[in-house]
């Protein structure tokens, strides 16, 4: 069976949390999370949730384990905090939760945002894998990086990747 046959046999609506890493965003300047949402509710997944926390690691450690434990999400999406300045913490503390990483998540995204950006793009640490049966990935905080992020790449996988994680 290939990927076409994969893709008409997974699910149409994943349960997705979405959780926001900053230091500054509040619910009304959270327009990463805004876009994220909405475009997942407007393809018809779930949003079982969504949460903002500073960019500290034991904050993003607790929010991201308190998903991973939840049963009903089967997604956690992450914006913000992947840049490469000392406080940005999220990229190690998501890849110490990982037990296998998509490696082709953050290649991918950082091809198409070259595209966008040109060689800014090598500094964004874009990451996905999995976790405990769960699927987790880590955008940038920028509303143009999450919005690319989610038409070129998550959107279109999203119900391939829940399929296969369950298997």
């Amino acid at each position: 069976m290939g990927h076409i046959e994969h893709k008409v046999l997974s699910p149409s609506v994943a349960n997705c949390f979405i959780l926001t890493i900053s230091d500054t965003r509040t619910e009304a300047t959270d327009t990463s999370g805004r876009v994220i949402s909405g475009l997942l509710f407007a393809a018809g997944h779930q949003v079982t949730g969504r949460k903002i926390v500073r960019d500290e690691p034991e904050e993003v450690l607790a929010a991201l384990t308190g998903q991973l434990n939840t049963p009903d999400v089967q997604v956690i999406i992450t914006t913000g905090g992947t840049g490469i300045t000392a406080r940005d913490t999220t990229y190690e503390t998501i890849v110490s939760l990982l037990d296998k990483r998509l490696d082709g998540f953050g290649e991918l995204f950082r091809m198409l945002s070259y595209q966008e950006i040109g060689s800014s793009a090598m500094m964004s640490r874009a990451v996905g894998g999995l976790a405990k049966g769960k699927i987790i990935l880590s955008l940038p905080g920028s509303e143009a990086a999450a919005r690319l992020a989610m038409t070129k790449l998550i959107l279109p996988e999203l119900g391939h990747l829940v399929r296969e994680v369950s298997r």
